[in-house]
């Protein structure tokens, strides 16, 4: 089901009024019920792949929470494998499978292992990095273990973030569904706007920029560079709108029931740099990587080598969660090699901004800083719009090369 689908208009009134119609103790049910309805308005029979991620989760943060040495890392990499595993199959299995095809084409060998005809399960990252959050919280000791099956699998399925987030910490979430929450009108209203906000950006805005990027970017030989360099600044838009929207539409259902998400977009466009932009720019992702890898890794308490290696694989991984495709893992490298590289030249950008006076500017200094952060995201999204990496590399050539004239 699609936040901007009548579908789910009818959906949201009917739940929503008999959220606050019925008894607090019985909520818990109702969400879970109309989650299920929710997701399996897509393809019902995924619903399984979610049940069978949910009871092994379940039972693993129970039992990782008693045990004790190598027992309990054992079950904390059951979980994972669990997860991942799931991931790996419904979403890389054929990419991967491909890519051994072509490393055996090139010693002559065919590939005996067979595609698979199936699809991507909708939100699956999501839902699996949100389950994967609460195991290794629960391994940390920064989080008890749900011993109530039903409200552990509303943390997984609660419908507004279920298909695009935002991924939620189990110190967040969980603890609210026991909460209860009256009808506020203030509260009620606030999480109405912030709905029709999102529907606006969604409707009005990425819908009808998309039309315009997807007759470009599906063929790019037949535009100039001109028309390329209009189509990727409008796309940048359009992934903003797209996904802020979506995050609207989720964090404002959820507030008119009571309920409070974490923030997933703010305003990244006006970052002065690429780490800032980071930090605002999909925030419950951002933050997940910094948790669960980056800090795994070894952060910055590393050497300075080892350092820019943690920074460049986090965003390597990061890219190859957005897709299973070669054009988000170069999106990935590329958004990495910007923070490793800021880090590198961080000293000599001081010093040529002492040379220059624009320090002594503030307002040009921060207009030059937000506008090479916003023209180096466009240039790393041609590779995340792009249908392949060589549909990417031509429209490069084709904007270096070609006069710019906008008609």
């Amino acid at each position: 089901m699609l936040f901007n689908s009548l579908h789910f208009l009818f959906f949201f009134i009917i739940v929503t009024s008999l959220y606050f119609a019925i008894p607090y103790s019985k909520r818990w049910v109702l969400l879970l019920v109309s989650s299920c309805y929710f997701y399996m308005a897509f393809v019902p029979i995924y619903i399984l792949i979610l049940g069978f991620t949910i009871v092994i989760d379940y039972f693993a943060g129970i039992y990782i929470r008693d045990a004790e040495g190598k027992r309990r890392k054992l079950l904390l990499v059951f979980s994972l494998v669990a997860n991942i595993g799931v991931l790996a199959v419904f979403k890389y299995y054929n990419f991967l499978n491909e890519n051994f095809s072509f490393l055996l084409h090139g010693f002559g060998l065919s590939n005996p292992i067979p595609y698979l005809s199936i699809l991507l399960p909708i939100g699956l990252s999501f839902h699996t990095f949100q389950a994967m959050s609460y195991t290794i919280e629960v391994y940390r000791r920064h989080q008890e273990p749900e011993r109530h099956f039903g409200i552990y699998s509303l943390y997984v399925m609660f419908y507004p973030q279920l298909v695009a987030g935002p991924i939620e910490r189990p110190q967040n979430l969980l603890h609210q569904f026991r909460e209860k929450y009256d009808f506020e009108y203030t509260r009620v209203v606030d999480g109405l706007k912030l709905m029709l906000w999102g529907i606006f950006k969604k409707l009005v805005i990425a819908d009808r920029l998309a039309i315009y990027v997807d007759t470009v970017y599906n063929n790019p030989e037949q535009h100039n560079g001109s028309t390329l360099i209009l189509a990727t600044i409008f796309f940048a838009v359009q992934i903003y709108c797209d996904f802020s929207g979506y995050s609207d539409i989720a964090i404002g259902a959820a507030r008119v029931m009571g309920f409070k998400l974490m923030t997933n977009f703010n305003r990244p466009y006006f970052a002065r740099n690429i780490s800032e932009f980071w930090k605002r720019w999909h925030i419950s992702l951002s933050t997940w990587f910094k948790d669960y890898l980056y800090i795994y890794l070894g952060g910055n308490r590393v050497s300075i080598p080892r350092w820019y290696f943690n920074l460049f694989i986090v965003f390597l991984v990061s890219g190859l969660w957005h897709g299973a495709n070669w054009t988000y893992i170069i999106w990935g490298a590329l958004n990495g090699f910007y923070l490793v590289f800021a880090l590198v030249s961080h000293k000599f950008r001081n010093k040529m901004n002492h040379l220059t006076g624009i320090e002594k500017s503030p307002w040009l200094n921060r207009f030059l800083q937000i506008s090479i952060t916003f023209l180096l995201s466009c240039f790393a999204w041609i590779f995340f719009r792009a249908n392949h990496v060589t549909d990417a590399f031509l429209i490069i050539k084709k904007m270096a090369t070609s006069r710019v004239h906008f008609t």
